[in-house]
């Protein structure tokens, strides 16, 4: 029996184990198991040989299930975030911080209404004073309540008059969305009102917010704030070290491929 083939009828029986962190039914797995065995040309006997090596392995084994699973994880993540790059890393007009030609693009989901996301504002300032080659780019996700989506169209309308990320720290400063809590934050962040104002009414905003929440569901995110940066996902307030770690590794692998 070929190394190959070996490997090939395992990697097929192996399905009946786990899919995506979910168990696969009996069936299922035995359809799997035997369409891999009859394309590498092997009978029952070989079939029930390689199920006992398997089976006996994994047994002895164990970690190995969560590690496949999390590389499998992984690679669905990557596949995801692939298809929609181009969008998710394009700020919407200015809604970006840090160096507009950065080696690494962090791209951050975030609610004003969410306390885990006012708690990574700090992070989001210590990352791009230190990282002078990293982008910074947000999207407004905005999913905890009706103030929370009015205070997104306002961060739009900032971000079309170049100053989002002063309206970003401005309204996560001044506390949970209100009307008196978003004018409070737009005029600190200097907006012209009456033109902010016909941004937020109009149907642009709502587009642009619906598409966010659609990639957010299509990226599987658990909530707010939700991060992406090269193939990774990393959902709530991870941290500055989390972040920063992320980042070193897309510039590491980035430098391996040049």
């Amino acid at each position: 029996m070929g190394v190959v083939a070996f490997l090939t009828v395992a990697a097929g029986i192996g399905t009946f184990m786990w899919q995506g962190g979910t168990t696969v039914s009996d069936g299922a797995a035995a359809q799997d198991a035997d369409k891999a065995a009859a394309a590498a040309g092997f009978d029952s006997n070989d079939k029930a040989a390689i199920e006992a090596i398997v089976r006996a392995y994994i047994l002895e084994n164990p970690e190995i299930i969560p590690e496949a699973v999390e590389q499998l994880r992984g690679k669905q993540a990557a596949q995801r975030i692939a298809s929609v790059r181009s969008q998710i890393e394009k700020p919407f007009a200015a809604a970006f911080t840090g160096n507009p030609d950065g080696d690494v693009v962090l791209v951050e989901y975030s609610d004003f209404a969410c306390g885990f996301c006012r708690q990574s504002v700090a992070d989001v300032a210590r990352l791009v004073g230190e990282d002078k080659n990293l982008k910074i780019v947000f999207h407004e996700l905005p999913i905890l309540s009706d103030e929370s989506r009015v205070a997104a169209a306002w961060g739009l309308a900032a971000a079309q008059q170049g100053k989002y990320y002063a309206f970003y720290k401005a309204m996560f400063g001044a506390g949970r969305p209100s009307q008196t809590t978003i004018e409070q934050a737009a005029k600190t962040a200097g907006l012209d009102m009456a033109a902010a104002r016909s941004f937020v009414a109009s149907k642009q905003a709502d587009e642009v917010i619906d598409g966010n929440i659609r990639v957010a569901q299509q990226l599987e995110f658990s909530g707010t704030p939700s991060w992406v940066v090269g193939n990774k996902v990393l959902n709530g307030a991870v941290g500055y070290d989390e972040l920063k770690a992320a980042i070193a590794e897309v510039r590491g692998s980035k430098k391996t491929v040049g």
